[in-house]
């Protein structure tokens, strides 16, 4: 399929400015999609505590990109009003402990496990210069906003 920019994120994902940590969506299909961003070097990233960016902010970065793949996997359904959760994760290996000193991009890779409709299952690995940084699986939920 074809690639998506950062400011097509937005129709999927309800994160804005600097908190859209994703800068481009590679390629995606029914199973799979491959993101890759920059952000991790910003001074500015929101996810930043004492001036470092920690291996485990890796988690955002992967939800993100499972979060737009069920967007774009779920483009016919209304999705207006419904906010997805982390529900889970597990098998999580962390390979470094900072990602703000990776000095290439970070790949964002994630693979649809299983789906019930209103939860996902995904496993995802975050690698930068071809090594992996990060991996694991993780769960997300779908839920209405409450009025």
């Amino acid at each position: 399929m074809p690639p998506l920019s950062k400011e097509e994120l937005s129709r999927f994902l309800p994160h804005a400015g600097a908190m859209r940590l994703i800068d481009l969506v590679d390629s995606w299909d029914a199973t799979t999609i491959r993101c890759r961003t920059q952000s991790h070097r910003d001074g500015a990233n929101p996810l930043r505590q004492g001036g470092r960016l920690d291996a485990v902010t890796g988690l955002e970065y992967a939800a993100q990109a499972m979060g737009v793949h069920v967007g774009l996997l779920n483009r016919e359904r209304s999705t207006e009003g419904l906010i997805g959760y982390v529900g889970g994760v597990k098998d999580v290996v962390l390979s470094v402990d900072r990602l703000d000193d990776c000095p290439g991009e970070l790949t964002i890779e994630a693979s649809h496990l299983f789906d019930s409709g209103e939860s996902f299952m995904y496993q995802f690995a975050i690698s930068s210069g071809g090594h992996n940084m990060m991996t694991g699986r993780a769960s997300i939920f779908l839920k209405r906003e409450l009025a």
